[in-house]
Formats: C-alpha cells, structure tokens, sequence
C-alpha cells in the first residue's frame, strides 16, 4: 500500500499513468466503473435518507430486493429508464444542468 507523501500531483497524470490515456480501452474501462460507484452511492444514499428498504424500493420500481442490491454496491448499472424510476420511487427528480 502506498502512503500519503503530501506533495501535489496532477490528478489526469495520475490517472492516465495508472488506468492509461483517454481513448484507451483500460481507461474506459476505468471511467465506467467510476460512474457506476457514483451512481451506486447516490441512490444508495437516497434511499437511506428516505428510510426506505432496498425490498420496498424493489417493491415499488418492480424488481427484485438483489437487483437493488447489486445497482448499490455498483455490480450493476441501471438503464437510465431505471435510473429514473428509482429515483422517482425515492421522490427524488433528475436535472441535467448546464456544466
């Protein structure tokens, strides 16, 4: 395990160092599965914080309890349709905003 040697880097270097450039199949690869534990830990917290069970909010988008499950710890990525219901079911609402 590395440690903490506090000086600053460039975090694109960092990155391209060890999952490749952009464009390359392994920083793809890479990219995916960063958004999918983003995405995994937004509706895992949503969910917390309606105080809902992963089986009541498989109940309520039609699905089963694991699929919940794999969805939050990033095993699975929903359809952005899925995605939507989810967080509709939470009585959360998606925006996309000018970056």
């Amino acid at each position: 395990m590395k440690t903490n040697d506090h000086k600053l880097r460039n975090y694109s270097s960092v990155l391209a160092e060890q999952y490749g450039e952009h464009g390359t199949p392994e920083r793809a690869k890479f990219d995916e599965d960063a958004y999918a534990f983003y995405a995994s830990n937004i509706l895992l917290d949503a969910r917390k914080s309606a105080r809902i069970t992963q089986n009541e909010l498989a109940r309520r988008i039609g699905s089963g309890k694991s699929y919940i499950s794999r969805v939050e710890n990033g095993i699975t990525i929903p359809s952005v349709a899925t995605f939507y219901r989810i967080a509709s079911a939470l009585g959360r609402s998606v925006e996309l905003v000018p970056a």
